[in-house]
């Protein structure tokens, strides 16, 4: 079995992969391999998590909030924001389909967006990130399964 935080993690991939405008190009990583066929893609990755507990007695239960990363990558000339807004569009509404996370989670909420671009090279990346919180219960004895 893996940490709940990994298992919230790949149901973000899932959920996230085959989306109309980057496709299969969904990616968990921090560095994005910003390689000409996957672009439009997708990096997501952990950002931060905090915890606080829920309970008195051991096993004390934990209430965590963790960041998931989106970082949305669209290499073109003109109208990148357009496209950006675009795929957050349909990211923002497949996470929202299931706010559970295939059960591990007790709510998912989008908290910020931010944009960026960088003009080296022939044509400019534009990168979008979606900061995704998701809140989740475990006992501080079992990290393997949500409560």
């Amino acid at each position: 079995m893996a940490h709940v935080r990994k298992l919230i993690r790949d149901n973000v991939e899932t959920t996230l992969t085959g989306l109309a405008t980057t496709g299969a190009n969904v990616y968990q990583t921090r560095v994005y391999p910003l390689a000409e066929n996957k672009l439009p893609g997708i990096a997501i990755f952990t950002k931060t998590e905090d915890t606080e507990y829920g309970t008195i007695n051991p096993p004390r239960t934990q209430i965590r909030t963790l960041v998931v990363a989106v970082e949305i990558y669209v290499k073109a000339i003109t109208n990148f924001d357009d496209t950006l807004d675009a795929i957050s569009v349909e990211v923002e509404e497949a996470l929202y389909t299931d706010r559970t996370r295939g059960g591990y989670a007790k709510d998912t909420r989008i908290t910020s967006f931010d944009a960026d671009f960088s003009g080296d090279g022939d044509q400019p990346v534009a990168r979008a990130t979606l900061d995704v919180e998701v809140e989740y219960v475990t006992l501080e004895n079992d990290m393997e399964t949500a409560a």
